[in-house]
């Protein structure tokens, strides 16, 4: 697969989490408005993705780097997007 056909956005979740919920919500409305995909992640699927988020969950990350964590900035993250890779 190409790198360009990638999601460019992975949201890091873990089950039960509310606040993970609540960025799933706001990943979807920004999507939503870009055509852009996400693919969500479980932390606790990783022990590499555990180590490094561990309580810090849900993450954001645009591109593989850190966009954000525990809230979605969705204004940031639109404009971000609208920035090529």
């Amino acid at each position: 697969m190409q790198a360009d056909t990638e999601p460019r956005l992975t949201l890091i979740t873990r089950p039960g989490c509310h606040l993970c919920q609540v960025a799933k919500e706001a990943v979807d409305r920004v999507v939503a408005a870009t055509g852009d995909r996400y693919r969500e992640i479980d932390v606790e699927s990783d022990l590499e993705l555990e180590r490094e988020y561990g309580e810090r969950v849900p993450v954001i990350l645009l591109d593989g780097r850190e966009h954000g964590y525990w809230r979605v900035e969705e204004q940031r993250l639109l404009a971000d997007l609208a920035q090529p890779r």
